[in-house]
């Protein structure tokens, strides 16, 4: 199945693949490359406040010959220099020259202050103003989810979140709660295995699994996310990747394909955080050794 557009709970509809700019920086770079993106066939750009990209977002966009209708553009709020939901978003849409944003997050729980109710009350009013389509969360937990709808009026139509198989199960109260509310799942890092922890227990799923189907070990993870129901946000400054991203909406994996990535992705986990627990316990006898050492030193019974 292709990279299909998935309906929020807003009424509209948001691609199933992103073309992140958070690791873009700012310049010509950016507008290249999201120039890159649009022309490689990805209809969903996804900025932020903090990432200082949204005008050469905004260029490519305008530089690239699409309509407005073309093009799913994401946003958000990130407390930039201090300011406040009302002037961020109408800084926003001024940066990447439209009029509304599609979707419009509270990048990070901590931001929303000085609540989470009275944040997101605010992030309504950006709805009912038109100058976003649909809005939501990103890096909300469990808790934070609750929290917001226990007083929204709106529920939040996304909630962006790190996901990949060796964080899946910690991340699954999340996802939980957000099927229970129809809130989409958005997974940003989901190549993490591949390209920050390579030589871990999804190697060889991943191989076999490329191999039987002629893909790469990037488009089967990718294709995992898809299966676990998540939109796709990634990024890439060469082209032949972009194309090898969009080329994996049509690889279809088996229950025992999912089961088995599960499965590598919970021993990974586990491996993950025994490493640092025992790196925690190393720091805490460093710590300890050195009061030690310096109770000797200056003849301090600590006994």
């Amino acid at each position: 199945m292709p990279w299909d557009l998935i309906r929020l709970n807003s009424g509209y509809s948001i691609p199933s693949i992103g073309f992140g700019t958070w690791t873009l920086g700012n310049g010509q770079g950016p507008i290249d490359q999201v120039e890159q993106a649009l022309d490689s066939g990805y209809n969903h750009i996804d900025t932020a406040q903090s990432y200082r990209n949204e005008a050469e977002a905004g260029t490519a966009f305008h530089e690239s010959g699409l309509s407005r209708a073309d093009v799913f553009i994401t946003t958000k709020y990130s407390g930039t220099n201090g300011l406040d939901i009302d002037t961020s978003i109408h800084n926003s849409v001024t940066n990447l020259g439209i009029d509304y944003v599609d979707l419009y997050l509270i990048h990070s729980p901590r931001l929303a202050v000085p609540d989470i109710p009275t944040a997101w009350a605010k992030m309504e009013k950006v709805k009912e103003a038109g100058l976003a389509r649909s809005i939501g969360v990103s890096n909300f937990d469990a808790k934070d989810l609750q929290i917001l709808l226990a007083s929204a009026k709106i529920k939040p139509a996304v909630n962006q979140i790190l996901l990949h198989p060796y964080v899946y199960r910690q991340q699954l109260p999340i996802l939980e709660v957000a099927a229970a509310n129809n809130i989409v799942i958005e997974a940003y890092s989901a190549l993490i295995p591949i390209t920050k922890l390579p030589g871990g227990p999804l190697d060889a799923p991943l191989d076999e699994i490329a191999t039987r189907l002629g893909a790469t070990t990037d488009q089967v993870l990718l294709a995992w996310t898809k299966a676990k129901g998540a939109v796709v946000v990634t990024t890439s400054s060469k082209k032949i990747r972009l194309q090898g991203y969009l080329a994996a909406g049509d690889i279809e994996l088996t229950q025992e394909d999912i089961d088995a990535i599960d499965a590598a992705g919970a021993l990974g986990e586990k491996r993950m955080n025994a490493k640092v627990t025992l790196r925690k316990l190393a720091a805490g006898a460093l710590v300890g050794a050195a009061v030690f050492g310096a109770c000797s030193y200056f003849n301090i019974r600590i006994l």
